[in-house]
């Protein structure tokens, strides 16, 4: 955007008006957690379990969920929140059924927490790896369709507020295609935006875990870039990705060795401001340890610098994790009050809401 200065007239003067161009955004739009518990008992082949002690966790009776949403929006100023939730879970483990009215009916209690804390922004998650139990969507496994239909009833329930966006899978990997992938994506895109989505945001996500270090070398965002709204528009189609800061990238580490600055959203701006798309981050994290501290604070200070293609992030994760989890962002209650985890104080309340 540009801001012009007025020239000014004189009786026998008339200036140019010289352009300004209008400073960068110091910080990104959105940021906030995940809020994790109804993906609980999903495994990175598409398997989620119902049943057992691996199974989704009802967040909203059982970890106060709400109450956690409600403090990070008050106390910490964050407004974005993500919230996974198994395929299998929604239609009750029925590929191609209905949402399930008792599952689905617990799952809503946490999207209409998440629309009444304040927050501006609640993503749904549909958290399987582009999977249903070990089978990939639309090359061998449930077809485009069945992975559209769960979306058109998604739509149908939420698009009409602006505040859901629709993150279309969880951490696709091993994609024989990424350009089938790709078509996946737009059936999904299509369903969602017929269906009564019209311009909630969606979030694309691409090959290799989604990772930011790879999505252009992958082929994820040349694939991912011919996406486009049935009128042909590109209006809110965010380029979804994920990266960790451990030394192997796996999240599951307390220690962090990078910033990820160099190797992976340097890179990927560059890509973005290229072909005038934006990202988001809706996972990354680290441990409570004065290395993420450290790395995590340069990973955040540098999408706030470079928020013009980078919208925000949600950091995992919140919600249902114990505190021996290595990278529990759960707050705890004391008193009247919450407290969070020393990650989430020192830095990622002051990377968005400022020291």
């Amino acid at each position: 955007m540009r801001s012009y200065i007025t020239a000014l007239v004189g009786a026998s003067l008339v200036a140019a008006a010289p352009t300004s161009v209008a400073p960068r955004a110091t910080k990104v739009q959105y940021g906030g957690v995940n809020i994790a518990g109804f993906d609980f008992g999903c495994t990175i082949d598409g398997t989620c379990s119902l049943s057992g002690m691996n199974k989704p966790y009802d967040i909203v009776q059982g970890a106060n969920a709400i109450g956690q949403m409600q403090h990070f929006v008050k106390d910490d100023s964050f407004n974005a929140f993500r919230l996974p939730v198994g395929w299998q879970f929604l239609v009750n483990g029925q590929l191609g059924g209905q949402l399930n009215s008792n599952n689905f009916g617990q799952y809503d209690r946490l999207v209409q927490g998440c629309l009444s804390s304040g927050a501006s922004l609640c993503i749904l998650d549909i958290h399987n790896y582009a999977r249903w139990n070990g089978k990939i969507v639309g090359q061998g496994g449930p077809t485009n369709a069945q992975l559209a239909d769960v979306w058109k009833q998604l739509a149908q329930k939420y698009g009409s507020n602006s505040k859901i966006a629709f993150g279309v899978m969880n951490e696709p990997h091993d994609m024989p295609d990424i350009k089938i992938w790709a078509a996946t994506v737009q059936d999904v895109v299509t369903a969602i935006r017929n269906a009564g989505g019209k311009t909630n945001m969606i979030l694309l996500p691409g090959q290799g875990f989604t990772s930011a270090e790879t999505f252009v070398s992958s082929g994820s965002a040349e694939a991912l870039a011919a996406v486009k709204n049935p009128d042909g528009t590109l209006d809110n189609l965010i380029m979804d990705v994920h990266k960790y800061l451990d030394s192997d990238n796996s999240g599951t580490h307390t220690d962090c060795v990078k910033d990820n600055v160099s190797n992976a959203f340097a890179p990927l701006a560059d890509w973005l401001r290229k072909n005038s798309r934006k990202a988001f981050l809706s996972e990354t994290g680290g441990g409570n340890t004065s290395s993420c501290q450290n790395y995590m604070c340069k990973q955040l200070q540098y999408l706030n610098q470079n928020a013009d293609v980078y919208l925000g992030w949600t950091t995992w994760s919140a919600g249902g994790f114990a505190a021996s989890y290595e990278l529990n962002e759960t707050p705890t209650q004391q008193g009247g009050g919450w407290k969070d985890t020393s990650l989430v104080s020192s830095c990622v309340v002051t990377s968005f809401k400022g020291q």
